[in-house]
Formats: C-alpha cells, structure tokens, sequence
C-alpha cells in the first residue's frame, strides 16, 4: 500500500506548478490547478486524504472547506467518507445567521464566517484547504469550530509551506499535507 500511494504522491507533486516571483518578486508561487483538470491526479488527492482519515480517526461528522480552493477538495472527500460538508467563508459571503473570527494576515485582516448553525455541538470535524503558509486561514476556522464547540479532529492541506511554520500556529490541531516544500 505504501508503494500505490508512494506513486499517487509522485502523480500529485508532478501537476503542481512552480511560478517564480508571483504574485510578487521572491516569491515562488505553487499553483493546485493543474491537479484540477487531471482526473487521476484529482482522485490520488482524494485517495490519500481518505486513507488518511479513516486511519487516523473513528469518526467524523463533517469536512470543513475554506474559502475558496478548500470547496474544491473538501466535497470530494465529504463524499467518499459519506458525511457532510460545510462552508467556512469570506465575511458577508453567507446568507442567515452566521459566526464569525477576524484574523491577521501578512498583508492585512480579515474575517472568515459560517452559518451558525452549520456545525453542532461535539462534532468532529476535518478541516480542508489547499495551502498551509503561515496559518491564518486554518487558525481563524479551528477559532471558528471552537467557537461553536466542534471538536477539530485535524486539519488537511494539499500544499505546506514549511518555512513558514504554519502548522506551529495550529497546535494542538494535527496537521496532514501531501506535499512540503521549504
């Protein structure tokens, strides 16, 4: 088994794009979106991050995507372990009540939101993005599972960008990344 998933990896890792000095100069930019369009590459993502999942806990409730590439991956994988799905948003993205936590990012603040009623008390969630840099987003979502009294299994990223030390910031949350570049 180590060897087929070995091989989705590679598959994986060979459609991520690197695109020097975007969006600014001395930044290396990796781009998901070739994974995408790549059937097969899009299923091994998948693949890994159930195998994952169903290894490492006995139950979960619901995938939590972040806004935005997190609702790429996180209905896929919702669908596979047969749960549901929840949306964690931009500030005023989201229609009725809604809960919501402003976080710093390197540029500026922002807010992220969900429904209030989207998550009940004492389910266990799997939070899901693309990217893990310096872990804003995913801090702001596990203060967001907090705040409604979610139990925050752990958190998936396709991407992590380790220099960056985002997974420091989600601690005691676990976090799983396909791919790590420095």
């Amino acid at each position: 088994m180590a060897s087929e998933q070995d091989s989705r990896l590679k598959l994986i890792e060979s459609r991520v794009k690197a695109f020097p000095d975007f969006p600014k100069k001395g930044i290396l930019f990796r781009d998901i979106c070739p994974i995408l369009k790549d059937p097969e590459a899009l299923s091994a993502v998948t693949s890994v991050f159930e195998e994952y999942v169903r290894d490492k806990f006995k139950q979960v409730d619901l995938v939590v995507g972040l806004d935005a590439r997190g609702f790429l991956f996180g209905p896929l994988l919702a669908q596979r372990l047969g749960v549901g799905f929840v949306l964690v948003r931009k500030k005023g993205k989201l229609p009725g009540a809604t809960v919501s936590v402003a976080y710093d990012l390197e540029y500026g603040k922002a807010e992220a939101e969900i429904q209030a009623d989207a998550v009940s008390p004492g389910q266990k969630v799997i939070l899901i993005d693309d990217l893990l840099a310096t872990g804003g987003t995913l801090f702001a979502a596990c203060a967001l599972m907090n705040q409604l009294k979610a139990d925050v299994l752990g958190c998936l990223v396709v991407v992590e960008l380790k220099d960056l030390n985002g997974a420091d910031k989600l601690k005691p949350h676990p976090v799983y990344s396909l791919l790590q570049y420095e």
